[in-house]
């Protein structure tokens, strides 16, 4: 093979490489189309509600890639460059993306823009699973976009960010607020009716980031881990699970298929072989990203379904 030869793939090879990113990442960096608005939102959550109200008045990506780590991310000199170019940026708070406030804010001119943080006056759970009296960020659990319940209230802000940003569409984000609403309304009901029969009883996870799913529907959630996915367990850790475990019955352990399952796995052997009885991995979306083909909203459903099955009920 000649040099003229090996030019022409080497691009070729790097074209294809760039197009299959960009379709993995689709929130990534839309071209901006003129007349739209431009929204950035800090990860998948926010953009999916950005985009649902939003329809075919905004442009929305997200900063931090698809099914990645929240918790430690940074942002690159790219996504500032994002961030600049925005009309409203919109990021969770509660401590999960203070690198918008430590960093990007501080790195950008807002003068021309709207910035919200979209869990301000939300009162958070510890990781313990109590109510933190004054809503601190530092010490809250700022998972609140996993149970409908909590998910709901983070959606109106991102509404009322809409009409404030661009308020000669504000009718047209109000009627696609009030349609994604009733959705968030009729499945609350439909979680709280399906669990109610197993209110009381625990829920095994390998990350303590369904807190606000176990406070809203009388579950208790144990944790192999703590709020952030990038801890690692101590064997003391994984000991008192299993007793957990086996204390309470369960039988089911659950998982976000983002994650290595290798803590279910290991709980799942020990139980196994000290009681003879079978136990079951299945999936809980942690909703960072589109999943096994399932959006945000379907996601949220599919973690109904499995709860119910890991408690014995028909799914």
């Amino acid at each position: 093979m000649n040099r003229n030869t090996i030019l022409p793939i080497t691009v070729l090879l790097i074209l294809v490489a760039a197009a299959g990113y960009m379709l993995l990442n689709q929130w990534a960096a839309p071209q901006q189309e003129e007349g739209k608005l431009n929204v950035v939102a800090s990860f998948y959550p926010l953009a999916y509600y950005a985009q649902e109200i939003g329809g075919d008045k905004v442009e929305v990506s997200s900063l931090i890639p698809i099914n990645s780590e929240v918790h430690s991310w940074q942002p690159s000199i790219g996504d500032i460059s994002r961030a600049e170019k925005a009309h409203l940026i919109i990021y969770l708070g509660a401590g999960l993306d203070h690198w918008i406030e430590d960093n990007l804010l501080a790195s950008i001119s807002t003068e021309d823009k709207l910035i919200v943080e979209a869990s301000e006056g939300m009162t958070l759970l510890e990781s313990e699973g109590h109510e933190h009296e004054d809503g601190g960020h530092e010490e809250g659990d700022p998972h609140l976009w996993v149970s409908p319940h909590t998910a709901i209230r983070l959606a109106e802000k991102v509404a009322e960010a809409l009409k404030e940003a661009d308020p000669g569409n504000a009718g047209y984000y109000e009627d696609k607020w009030r349609t994604l609403e009733q959705r968030f309304t009729s499945l609350d009901q439909l979680y709280a009716e399906e669990l109610a029969p197993y209110s009381g009883k625990a829920f095994i996870v390998t990350h303590s980031a369904y807190g606000y799913i176990g406070d809203r529907y009388g579950l208790k959630q144990h944790g192999v881990i703590g709020l952030s996915a990038d801890e690692q367990p101590s064997t003391a850790a994984l000991a008192l699970i299993v007793e957990e475990m086996l204390e309470e019955g369960a039988r089911a352990i659950y998982v976000d298929p983002v994650y290595s399952d290798a803590y279910a796995t290991t709980l799942k052997t020990e139980i196994e072989t000290r009681t003879g009885e079978p136990v079951t991995i299945l999936r809980l979306y942690l909703m960072l990203g589109p999943v096994d083909d399932l959006d945000y909203f379907q996601q949220l459903e599919t973690n109904l379904e499995n709860l119910v099955l890991g408690f014995g009920g028909q799914s």
